[in-house]
């Protein structure tokens, strides 16, 4: 059983940064693709980047792209997500999720491809 607790998240200024972690519990973490989502009130959950078990491959929504960037810690059971040139639009809460298709380099980017779920952090970029 895989267990994801994010942190990092808070009320930040337009055009400021902020960086999400994503910590697992679980001796496999390190060997599942993971990718980061977010839902702001009264939207669906979109994903935003996501990255292959190795490191290897990333993949952003064209949204964040040149802005976020996703990557893994030197062990490999921490995710990071980098927030950089932080916009209103990007106000929501952010979730990371796990996908237990071990050795992967394919990075989903759907809900329902991911099996495990944090329980979220909140992102506020005020105008």
């Amino acid at each position: 059983q895989v267990q994801l607790a994010e942190s990092g998240g808070g009320l930040v200024q337009a055009g400021g940064s902020l960086r999400l972690s994503c910590a697992a519990s679980g001796r496999t973490f390190s060997s599942y693709p993971m990718g980061w989502f977010r839902q702001a009130p009264g939207k669906e959950r979109e994903f935003v980047a996501g990255i292959s078990w190795s490191g290897g491959n990333s993949y952003y929504v064209d949204s964040v792209k040149g802005r976020f960037t996703v990557f893994r810690g030197i062990a490999k059971n921490t995710v990071y997500l980098q927030m950089n040139s932080l916009r209103p639009e990007d106000t929501a809460v952010y979730y990371c999720a796990a996908d237990k298709n071990y050795y992967s380099d394919y990075v989903p980017t759907t809900t329902d491809e991911y099996d495990y779920w944090g329980q979220g952090t909140q992102v506020t970029v005020s105008s």
